[in-house]
């Protein structure tokens, strides 16, 4: 049998004080209350009471702290998956609020719908499936998951909702830490669950691509 559920899980809050795009970028680590809601993350998947048997994680440094609860709570070694990795963005270090008011970097929006300022979301998809399939296919039983970014887990619920790919980033459902859990029935992938764990009162969520 294959596995049973993924569970695809936010990283938590960044310390970002500049507030500046991240994308790849080394250096971007958990903040103090980043580790709390990656920490309520791994707690809410252990209160499903679901058999977890596989965590990868994005090889990015923020991804991997959050998954370092999920290595205490329920005895997993993250693996890197490459292909869950935020996507590429030109604007990578800048403070979007400044660089949009740049008359040269207005080229970089002629097109939103690849969307031409970064990687484009069709390819996002492509490598995102890729990754869920082969971990649905290589779990021979239990839940798995995958810790990575808004964007990745964002374009992966439009796709298998059968929605269009392009869309404002700003209206995104996909929370610090949050959970979102698909299954797999024959060759067809559905959200089965959302869920918002960690307390965002207070979050600071910038800098996502």
């Amino acid at each position: 049998m294959p596995a049973e559920l993924i569970h695809l899980v936010r990283h938590g809050e960044v310390h970002n004080p500049d507030r500046v795009l991240y994308e790849r970028l080394p250096g971007f680590r958990l903040s103090d209350d980043g580790r709390r809601m990656a920490r309520a993350a791994a707690e809410h998947v252990r209160d499903l009471g679901r058999t977890v048997t596989t965590l990868l994680c994005s090889p990015l440094q923020r991804t991997q702290e959050s998954s370092e609860p999920f290595t205490e709570l329920l005895g997993l070694e993250p693996r890197i998956e490459e292909r869950v990795i935020e996507p590429t963005n030109v604007f990578a270090g800048m403070r979007m609020s400044s660089a949009l008011r740049k008359p040269w970097n207005w080229h970089h929006l002629r097109r939103p719908s690849v969307p031409s300022w970064g990687e484009p979301y069709s390819q996002v998809v492509d490598r995102m499936r890729s990754a869920l399939d082969e971990a649905w296919h290589n779990t021979p039983e239990g839940d798995v998951v995958i810790v990575s970014h808004q964007a990745p887990i964002w374009l992966t619920h439009l796709s298998v909702a059968g929605l269009p790919l392009p869309h404002d980033p700003r209206t995104r459902r996909c929370a610090l830490s949050s959970v979102t859990s698909f299954e797999r029935v024959g060759d067809v992938w559905r959200e089965v669950s959302y869920a918002e764990p960690a307390p965002l009162d207070d979050a600071v969520d910038v800098g996502a691509v």
